[in-house]
């Protein structure tokens, strides 16, 4: 079937976003008999971060058999996927599942207000206005890039894009190039444009742990083998899970059990530098896990090659096709690249949503931070759902566990307010602050707090609003069954209006 052109006067189910969290719960709720939903996306495709990133080099830091949706295997063709394969396998699923006739493309949300009359929320789209019962949200934490505040820097005048806004138009041959960036994109990215490149500067702000890239290409044989023997692509990825999951006591309970990883990262550093000072400045400062440990064999390689220089000074300004450091130099470029990562503790969604009384997301969340019930709920916003919400985001395993789990427990949520005829369910508000504040006690003992660094888990009050302290398991266990006894659940109007007569 076709998509729809135009948006109903009324759905049941709002879905936000077509990257995995979307068009997972599309799925899902349409295999529970909950198909009167639409899912509108602002880009012209499923995939979400894997559609947006498409920068040289992109792909997944977590195994191809894990980073996928379990009830829909895929032939991989190595260990660690690349952004294209990703991007393919989404595109094969959504067509497969039957769903892309509610799916609505090139559809930017504007504004979501709670109607406390028609219980429902009001939602104003680029292409009109639709009341749904349930707003669900699968945009992503990754989703909008964020530009470094540099003075100057919007005067530039060569070329300047993001990593995840990547301008193939560009030609980098034999070119100037500066990235301002050393996270998990600028890894992947700087390697590859140093092949090209005429000159390359990266300007580090701290040295990031990288430790070795075990990836390979599977062969035919085991390609074959995964695809036909009953049970085995299941066992391989349970056995990643595991494996990922025995990570969880060094992050969460014991950091000085990261010792290992980090006589790893020293050796990478070893091996592929041979500059003495060079090494010294590329060792970082602060124990490992407390930011986001990275995955590389060609990193180090290529800021030891002659035409790559690193730049540990602080940019104080641009100005024209000039990068000025705080040292005083100045060095001229043709392309500018920004690798500065996203809005991950300020969500950009959260300033279009307005619940009980008007408020916004962002609002309510301005003071204290994220925060919400299994990160996925939120008091004073009944009927709304978000997947990937406030403390779900991982440090060592696969995100799409979080999301299915996440899934299942909306899913199940939907089940119970139909079946109970529930007009409206949020939170109760004591529920959320014992469920937020047992997370920060736990927050205090794991590496992310203690490990000496400052990152992006972290907001504008030292709070990790962004990471799960726990296992996985854990947070599906959870997550298994809605608990409808803490949520504060509402009546249709008409039925309170019968009830009081």
């Amino acid at each position: 079937m076709n998509a729809p052109t135009s948006l109903p006067s009324r759905v049941r189910h709002l879905i936000v976003g077509a990257g995995f969290a979307g068009l997972g719960t599309a799925i899902k709720l349409d295999e529970a008999g909950e198909s009167d939903f639409l899912v509108i996306e602002k880009g012209s495709d499923v995939g979400g971060t894997w559609r947006d990133n498409t920068y040289p080099g992109a792909a997944c830091d977590v195994p191809s058999q894990l980073y996928s949706f379990s009830f829909a295997p895929n032939d991989w063709s190595r260990s660690f996927s690349p952004q294209p394969e990703i991007h393919a396998y989404l595109q094969r699923v959504a067509r497969e599942s039957g769903t892309l006739d509610r799916f609505v493309f090139g559809t930017l949300l504007e504004d979501a207000a709670w109607d406390e009359t028609e219980q429902a929320w009001r939602v104003r789209t680029s292409r009109g206005e639709v009341l749904a019962t349930n707003l669900i949200t699968g945009s992503g934490g990754l989703s909008e890039p964020k530009l470094p505040e540099i003075d100057g820097i919007e005067d530039f005048t060569g070329e300047l894009f993001h990593s995840a806004r990547w301008n193939h138009d560009v030609d980098l041959t034999g070119k100037r190039v500066a990235v301002i960036g050393t996270g998990a994109s600028a890894i992947q990215i700087v390697p590859e444009i140093a092949k090209v490149a005429g000159h390359l500067d990266v300007y580090q702000r701290t040295a990031p742990w990288v430790i070795p890239r075990h990836d390979r290409s599977y062969s035919r044989l085991e390609r074959l083998a995964l695809q036909h023997v009953p049970g085995l692509r299941k066992a391989y990825r349970t056995g990643i899970y595991w494996g990922r999951e025995s990570y969880v006591p060094a992050f969460t309970r014991q950091p000085r059990l990261t010792a290992p990883a980090a006589k790893m990262g020293l050796a990478n550093i070893r091996k592929g530098i041979s500059d003495p000072a060079l090494r010294e400045r590329v060792t970082p400062n602060f124990q490992i896990g407390c930011k986001r440990i990275l995955i590389s064999n060609t990193w180090y390689p290529t800021l030891d090659a002659d035409h790559v220089d690193l730049v540990t000074d602080r940019i104080t300004k641009v100005a024209g096709n000039t990068i000025v450091t705080a040292d005083g130099a100045e060095r001229e470029v043709d392309v500018l690249i920004v690798a500065t990562g996203f809005y991950t503790t300020d969500q950009p969604i959260g300033h279009h949503i307005r619940g009980r009384g008007g408020r916004t997301l962002a609002d309510t969340w301005a003071d204290a931070g994220m925060a919400a019930y299994k990160g996925t709920t939120i008091h004073g916003f009944p009927n709304l759902f978000q997947i990937v919400g406030p403390n779900t985001g991982l440090g060592h395993s696969s995100m799409v566990f979080i999301i299915e789990s996440q899934i299942a427990y909306i899913t199940d949520a939907l089940r119970t307010q139909r079946i109970n005829q529930y007009a409206a369910m949020e939170p109760k508000l004591t529920v959320q602050q014992e469920w937020n504040t047992d997370l920060q006690r736990r927050m205090e003992r794991t590496v992310w707090s203690s490990g000496g660094c400052a990152s992006w888990y972290l907001d504008d009050h030292g709070r990790n609003t962004t990471l799960w302290p726990r296992s996985t398991f854990t947070f599906r266990k959870l997550l298994s069954e809605f608990d409808v006894s803490s949520y504060d659940v509402e009546a249709p109007a008409a039925h309170r209006e019968e009830l009081s007569a």
